[in-house]
Parts: structure tokens; C-alpha cells; sequence
């Protein structure tokens, strides 16, 4: 009898044995993983785990690299589009993933790398054809394009592009800006200057007027007020319905109330601790890079920077507190460049034709408004 209950219980261990040999392995009825379940579907599931992660991880990480090198070369971000003016024989440069669309006049385009895709018709488009009106252009990745104006035009962009300093995308709305002149006629910038293209880029546009008809002033220094006065012309005289919160700025007839009034109430200018903006005091160089470092920060400007800028100056030493970061975006940007003798000085004070350089070059590398 014994023997009989011992083959009994043999036998049921057996078929147990068999049944848990058949089941999948890491299953509940095959509780103890096996070498092969290791080293087969579990690891091949981990593995296509991890490259899959490791393959979004790294096309978010590009994707962000190229957006950091299009803004450290001087593109600026349209997220959503945005209308340009482009005069005759000037030109917008488009990174991958901007999209162009003409509006009127005419226009070629040069494809540099890449592709660029015609979403209107779904082919691509070619360098050198015409640009068609209402079609959309848009560059795939790893693309870069040029738009150039054959006759005054004017478009939409949007995602990351260029403007050279002769484009200006226009405002929301239409106010009142200086009118635009010619060529310049003043008789002390002559055309061997170096400020020369910079005021005559001003002039132009409405930034800087004369000190007389015939004269520009060059070498005058530039006031705080004036300073100001020019950044608010460059952002289209937007309105504020606040004044400014200065003791001495508060004649509403001086030609700086609305500029004051609107940088102060965009944290644009701050003043100093007693209160004032001294509007007639000279601005210096650190001060002006203070004041155009929060203008582009007001406006959704790249800020990003490179951290050694300001090692090859002498003089970096001098740099008060509050300007040490302007300065070095300033100079990252290349918006201010050194002085004679490659110092950067500060502290001093600024001429009209140095601040139409500097306004020049915000435009060319970081973009107007």
C-alpha cells in the first residue's frame, strides 16, 4: 500500500513538473524567471525600450541644438507669422522648419541646403524659381533658404529667419512714426565714414533726425533721453497710458515724456535711487547696453550668450554690476564692439554716430521690432 501511495505521488509531482515546463516564462504559473526569458523577450523588450526613449531624448536634444545655433547666429523666432517689408534686392534668410509666404510684389528663391517644400502644390521648389504669390515655401530639415526681393514686396514668415539691416517687419498696427527720408544730406558725415552707412540706415527709417537740416552732429554725446527716444521710434511709438514714475520727467511737452513713460512701464529704464532719470545726462556705453539688453528681452529676444565675451577686453574690470550681463549679451551679439585700442569703456559716454552703429547693429543681429 505503501508503495502504491509513494508511485501516486510521483506520478502528480511529474505531471506538475510538465505543466510549469509548459507554461511562458515569467507567467504566473512559471513564477521563477528563467535564463532564457532573460536573455530573450524580456531583454529584447528593454532594449527596444531604451532605444526608443534614447531616440526621442536625442531628437529633442538636435532639434534644440539647431534652435540654439540659428538664435547664436542672429535668427529670430516668428511664432506665428509675421509681415515683412522688403524693398527692391533685399533678401530674408529662412533656417529648417520656417515657412514664407509672398504677398505681393516679386521675389526668387535660393535654396542653400536642404530642401524646400511648396506646401500649396506638394513639390519641391528649386533654386532660382520665382516665388508665387499666396503659395507657401517651407524648409524641411536641415534646411536653409533666401528669399530676395526682385521688386518691392512684402510676405509673412514665420518660424526662425534673418533680416538684414534694410527689412523691418512691421507692426501690429499702423501709429505715426517719423517720416523716412532719403539719403542723407548732412555735410558732416561724409561717405569715407565709418558711421556713415549707420546714419544713413537712421535717417532712413525714422530713428535719429538732424541736428539742422544739413548737419547730424556725429560726435555730440547722446542723452539719456534721446536714447530712449530712439528705442521707442525702433519698437513702433507704442502707447502707454501711464506716466513715467520720475520726478524730473514730468513736463508732458519735452520730446522724451512718451518715450520715458513707456520704457519705464515696460521695466525698460528703471532710474537711479533718488527717484530721477536725468534725461539730459549723458548715456554711457554700460548704461545703453543695460537699457537695449532689457528692450530685448521686453520684445522676446534670443539673451542667450557666450560666457568669455568679455575676456578679451583690458578694461572688463571697470564694468559696474548692474552691466556686467548686458554687456556681455551686448557683446556676444556683437551689438557693442571695443573701443580704440580694443577697451570696451564703459563709462564712457556715447556720440549720436556710436549709438546709430549700435542700433544698426541690434537690427542686423538680433532684429527690430
Amino acid at each position: 500500500m505503501k508503495r502504491l501511495i509513494a508511485a501516486c505521488l510521483v506520478l502528480l509531482m511529474a505531471i506538475s513538473m510538465v505543466t510549469v515546463s509548459a507554461s511562458p516564462a515569467g507567467s504566473a504559473n512559471d513564477p521563477l524567471i528563467s535564463r532564457r526569458h532573460l536573455e530573450g523577450s524580456f531583454a529584447d523588450s528593454l532594449r527596444n525600450d531604451i532605444n526608443a526613449s534614447l531616440s526621442s531624448a536625442a531628437s529633442s536634444a538636435m532639434s534644440r541644438l539647431n534652435d540654439l545655433y540659428l538664435e547664436a547666429a542672429g535668427y529670430r523666432l516668428a511664432t506665428r507669422f509675421t509681415q515683412l517689408t522688403l524693398p527692391a534686392g533685399s533678401s530674408v534668410s529662412l533656417g529648417a522648419g520656417a515657412s514664407f509666404v509672398l504677398l505681393s510684389g516679386s521675389a526668387t528663391l535660393t535654396v542653400n541646403t536642404g530642401t524646400v517644400i511648396n506646401v500649396s502644390t506638394g513639390t519641391p521648389a528649386l533654386t532660382g524659381t520665382s516665388v508665387n504669390l499666396n503659395q507657401r515655401l517651407f524648409c524641411t530639415e536641415e534646411t536653409t533658404a533666401v528669399i530676395t526681393a526682385t521688386t518691392a514686396a512684402t510676405g509673412h514668415v514665420d518660424g526662425f529667419y534673418y533680416v538684414d539691416a534694410t527689412i523691418r517687419p512691421l507692426p501690429p498696427t499702423q501709429p505715426t512714426m517719423p517720416t523716412p527720408g532719403g539719403p542723407h544730406q548732412f555735410v558732416d558725415v561724409p561717405s569715407t565714414a565709418w558711421f556713415s552707412s549707420a546714419v544713413d540706415f537712421v535717417f532712413r527709417n525714422g530713428l535719429f533726425a538732424g541736428t539742422s537740416q544739413t548737419t547730424f552732429s556725429p560726435n555730440t554725446p547722446m542723452t539719456r533721453g534721446m536714447f530712449v527716444t530712439v528705442l521707442h521710434r525702433l519698437d513702433g511709438l507704442t502707447e502707454t497710458d501711464t506716466a513715467a514714475e520720475f520726478s524730473d520727467v514730468r513736463d508732458s511737452s519735452a520730446f522724451f515724456f512718451d518715450a520715458v513713460a513707456w520704457a519705464n512701464a515696460n521695466d525698460i529704464v528703471n532710474g537711479f535711487a533718488d527717484g530721477t532719470f536725468r534725461p539730459n545726462d549723458s548715456v554711457t556705453r554700460e548704461q545703453m547696453a543695460a537699457i537695449m539688453y532689457r528692450y530685448a528681452n521686453h520684445t522676446d529676444r534670443s539673451m542667450l550668450v557666450h560666457e568669455t565675451a568679455l575676456s578679451a577686453f583690458p578694461d572688463r574690470g571697470n564694468i559696474s554690476a548692474f552691466a556686467i550681463e548686458p554687456l556681455t549679451w551686448a557683446v556676444s551679439w556683437q551689438i557693442i564692439r571695443g573701443s580704440s585700442g580694443g577697451r570696451l569703456s564703459p563709462r564712457d559716454t556715447a556720440t549720436r554716430a556710436e549709438v546709430a552703429q549700435i542700433i544698426l547693429n541690434y537690427t542686423t543681429h538680433v532684429g527690430s521690432q
